[in-house]
């Protein structure tokens, strides 16, 4: 592996405007893809660019079998729903330098010829909106958007808009529950003549797409593994000294962005890290393994959009997870057996050792659970819960088993890490107090309190 610091982008400098923007190279890329269309794909294919925002697959390849597809209309779709628990990269990305990601969106247009293009974002980030709105009419002044029209989407709050398929449904107009189809086989305004395919990327990813058409996969490939190019933008938060957003050329160990860019556990030693809610726990041993999609599916877990939540010897793995848990059975959208009869019954089961009422019998139940939660599922959610809670018990199975039917042997308050904001000067995130009064149909209970953050 090859680290250059010098090349790590996109978290360079704040860009505060599209002159500022320009001066840096912005628009070249896109220029380039206008000229060689084929030339500036071959680039893409041969830079190994990787999705950040969930399994990584490769972005030539999702746009190779878009543009195979046909139909009358291809659209683009820029992710910008970001709700992984313990993640901020994306609107912090947008925050710093929102014309990278807006390129992305252009030459992607551009080069699969797309009709239009949408970005969806949740309607409560407003200072990321906020951004885009100013971008968007500076670029398109500018010409710099390219022929495709650009129009920006704000949904709900919920988890589930994040998901691909939900967010076809949401910019059609609909509530954001998955649909069957994943969207580069049925898309949007989808007929029985016209599948209309759809290229969805996270903000991330499109973002580096600019830089990978105006220096090459070359300048690209400088970072990273072989199978895992490029640097990422990673999310710390929990019990860490310095928590934060840091980009970091992928292949380097899991220790080093705690140890030494985080500045190690805040008391105590790392005891575990939850890389958001959709991937297997990590134990302190395996603080070792290297940050790329391959070797972190290799021990279980996932590299997933760069969220890692640590947790040192203070904390109750079982709380943590009993959090995490209810988290994804309030999101679920309950279409399918895979939530309704199974997510739920995790959350369940978990809250009851949790709270010390638990028997032998919730543990098994748990573990069975875990096992068949997957079936008929439309979407990756009650997946993820059960690599989560099959991966903690498995790995902490004396701290389930002392929880049941007594208190808590390390009680701590420990909510799930939904991140609403991020002051960078300071280096703290404030978490949504406000989620612990949400219910499983997405409304809030009553009384509702004016929302409150706390800082950490």
């Amino acid at each position: 592996m090859t680290v250059r610091v010098e090349c790590i982008l996109p978290l360079s400098e704040p860009v505060a405007s599209l002159a500022d923007y320009r001066a840096r190279g912005g628009g070249e890329g896109l220029a380039a893809a206008q000229l060689d269309p084929a030339g500036v794909l071959a680039e893409l294919a041969a830079s190994g660019l990787r999705g950040r925002g969930g399994a990584g697959f490769p972005t030539a390849a999702k746009w190779a079998s878009v543009r195979g597809a046909g139909g009358p209309n291809t659209y683009v779709v820029c992710n910008a729903a970001e709700g992984e628990p313990g993640t901020f990269k994306d609107r912090f990305l947008l925050r710093r330098n929102p014309y990278q990601a807006l390129e992305g969106v252009a030459i992607a247009a551009c080069l699969l010829g797309a009709s239009r293009a949408f970005i969806v974002i949740k309607r409560g980030y407003r200072r990321e909106i906020a951004r885009l709105r100013v971008a968007l009419d500076e670029l398109q002044a500018a010409g710099l958007l390219g022929p495709s029209p650009v129009q920006l989407v704000l949904g709900p709050d919920e988890y589930l808009l994040g998901e691909e398929k939900a967010a076809v449904e949401v910019i059609e107009g609909g509530d954001p529950l998955p649909r069957v189809f994943p969207p580069y086989q049925v898309g949007l305004f989808a007929r029985r003549d016209a599948r209309n395919p759809v290229a969805m990327n996270n903000v991330e990813t499109l973002a580096n797409v600019p830089n990978i058409a105006r220096c090459g996969a070359a300048w690209f490939r400088a970072n990273g593994t072989d199978d895992s190019p490029g640097t990422m933008l990673f999310t710390l938060c929990g019990d860490v000294r310095r928590p934060g957003v840091h980009e970091l050329p992928l292949g380097l160990p899991l220790r080093v962005l705690i140890d030494l860019v985080g500045g190690g556990a805040a008391s105590g030693s790392v005891k575990a890290v939850l890389p958001g809610a959709s991937a297997g726990l990590l134990t302190a041993d395996q603080l070792d393994t290297p940050l790329d999609f391959e070797q972190l599916r290799a021990v279980g877990s996932g590299l997933g959009s760069g969220g890692f939540v640590v947790y040192d010897d203070s904390a109750c793995i079982v709380a943590a997870v009993s959090a995490f848990a209810h988290f994804l059975a309030i999101e679920s959208c309950a279409q399918c057996p895979a939530c309704k009869q199974g997510t739920h019954g995790i959350a369940a089961a978990l809250a009851r050792i949790e709270e010390g009422s638990g028997s032998d019998q919730d543990l098994d139940t748990l573990l069975a659970k875990c096992s068949t939660v997957t079936g008929g599922r439309r979407c990756a959610l009650p997946l993820g819960a059960a690599l989560l809670v099959r991966s903690a018990v498995e790995a902490f199975g004396d701290e389930f088993r002392a929880h049941l039917g007594r208190p808590c042997p390390r009680p701590r308050v420990l909510p799930v890490p939904k991140i609403v904001d991020y002051d960078e000067e300071a280096g703290r995130f404030c978490f949504d107090e406000r989620y612990r009064l949400k219910q499983p149909d997405w409304t809030y209970a009553e009384p509702e309190p004016a929302a409150q953050e706390r800082s950490a």
